[in-house]
């Protein structure tokens, strides 16, 4: 059984997520601890659960969701793990950075890249792979079939969709993305996304003025 626990970090309000099981085993996904504070609210919680980190995930690499990601790296050794597609986008992160006024620590690149589809595994637990570009090149989100809940990164938002005015996005196909991949999950599944309240595949398919 996957618990989790969401996060919020840095000026981006950027939504980090960890995954636990009865085995202590976790993942953390798109981490975006920014300062001391952050970081210690993350230690602080793996602490307190007695949890063995064992996955880094990227959703996809704008900056917002892997500043956090060499600090995961200095205290567990994790190298994220994500699409091949976005290797560019993360290895872009420290030239603008700068440009936008924000400290950037260099994430380690992977040593394991993810597929579009499989599953990817920690503890007794396997979340599956959703192939959902459209807000970046090579977006994955994650399903947990058991629990029926979606780490979605910056696809779909309550009443929202990811931008795409960044470098790597496509209008048309975020929104291809979200009706052939996203949508055909269960109507009761949660979607825990990268910003913002959760929300659910059903409200969306309904309320959402961008899917309409």
């Amino acid at each position: 059984m996957i618990n989790l626990k969401q996060f919020t970090f840095n000026p981006y309000q950027e939504n980090t997520y960890v995954l636990y099981d009865e085995t202590g085993a976790c993942a953390i996904i798109d981490p975006g601890m920014y300062d001391g504070k952050e970081q210690n609210q993350l230690v602080n919680f793996v602490r307190e659960k007695n949890l063995k980190p064992g996955l880094l995930l990227n959703t996809h690499c704008h900056i917002d969701h892997v500043l956090g990601n060499k600090f995961v790296f200095d205290n567990w050794g994790l190298k994220p793990q994500f699409n091949k597609g976005e290797l560019y986008i993360l290895q872009a992160v420290a030239g603008y950075a700068p440009q936008m006024g924000m400290r950037y620590e260099l994430s380690p690149e992977p040593d394991t890249f993810l597929p579009e589809e499989g599953t990817v595994g920690f503890g007794n637990s396997k979340l599956e792979l959703i192939f959902a570009p459209g807000h970046s090149p090579a977006h994955l989100c994650f399903y947990a079939k058991e629990e029926n809940f979606l780490i979605g990164g910056d696809v779909l938002f309550y009443h929202s969709i990811g931008r795409t005015d960044l470098p790597g996005g496509n209008h048309q196909q975020l929104i291809d993305s979200i009706k052939k991949n996203v949508f055909i999950l269960p109507d009761d599944c949660e979607v825990f996304p990268g910003h913002g309240r959760s929300t659910t595949i059903g409200y969306e398919k309904i309320n959402n003025p961008f899917l309409a």
